[in-house]
């Protein structure tokens, strides 16, 4: 297939670009950055076409000029990990919509975009995509209705959607900010101490590799539509995560717990239900 990604040069999209190509697809890469992407060990073997949403223009068929795809992996998103920025739902929102909508309008077959676990809001437990979304934050409240507005779009245009929530990962290349970067960060400066919040928080945690191998299961198939969890399905509080990369590394950093005060986006306790995504990886 000829897979069209967006934010290919992001922490997912770099992996999913390079799962793509494993799999033998054809891939048309774009980001906001040509020199970014010009460093990324795949360059050389998908056609890449910058792009930057602010520069949208309405008269242009973007289905042409992103080389008429087989089917689209959105990933592209401004701004995080700034959940709680009016620029989510002020900018991005309608500047992501605009595209997504010309890109099927004009023919795209196919689109799988990637939403988040925190459409889910303040939830606790086992949480399963027939549950009522209650975004509590702009991030989370522009994904949420940018979902609905393609489920509308589908009234008056044909096209297979699948909508990936994401839930939470790591791994090379995460954002300097994440938990386990801001670890590996103190481990390196020999630090003795890490502070951290109590980490008796419970999440779905998955190494970003497992994600781009599952984003791209779920986006080439075509039996489970709609909203599929991307998750372990087996909650991990975040202390024992820590402990574990910090014995990984054979470090011996001493952990601060209860330095910071738990997030107020998020609850305490909650992973996903991943049937869904069990029934893909079944199928296969």
């Amino acid at each position: 297939m000829k897979i069209f990604v967006t934010g290919a040069t992001g922490f997912v999209g770099n992996y999913v670009v390079k799962e793509l190509l494993q799999q033998g697809h054809k891939v048309i890469a774009t980001s906001l950055d040509p020199a970014k992407a010009g460093k990324k060990k795949w360059f050389s073997k998908v056609e890449y076409v910058p792009f930057d949403l602010a520069s949208f223009d309405s008269s242009i068929n973007y289905y042409q000029y992103f080389r008429e795809p087989d089917a689209m992996i959105h990933l592209a998103w401004e701004g995080l990990p700034d959940y709680k920025e009016s620029f989510h739902l002020e900018k991005n929102l309608p500047r992501h919509y605009k595209l997504l909508e010309n890109l099927v309008k004009n023919g795209l077959p196919d689109l799988t975009v990637t939403g988040t676990c925190l459409e889910y809001g303040m939830q606790e437990g086992c949480l399963s995509e027939g549950m009522e979304p209650r975004p509590e934050n702009a991030y989370a409240m522009a994904k949420n209705r940018l979902r609905i507005q393609l489920q509308e779009l589908q009234n008056q245009n044909k096209f297979s959607f699948k909508w990936i929530r994401l839930f939470y990962m790591y791994g090379k290349g995460q954002n300097p900010k994440s938990l386990l970067s801001q670890l590996d960060k103190a481990i390196s400066e020999g630090k003795e101490e890490f502070n951290m919040s109590g980490g008796e928080q419970e999440r779905d945690y998955l190494p970003v590799e497992k994600v781009a191998e599952y984003i791209v299961k779920i986006a080439v198939q075509n039996d489970e539509l709609g909203m599929i969890n991307c998750c372990s399905g087996k909650p991990v509080k975040v202390k024992e995560l820590v402990e574990d990369h910090v014995r990984s590394k054979h470090a011996t950093i001493k952990l601060n717990l209860g330095f910071y005060p738990y997030t107020d986006y998020e609850p305490m306790r909650f992973w996903g239900d991943n049937k869904r995504l069990k029934t893909i990886l079944n199928n296969e």
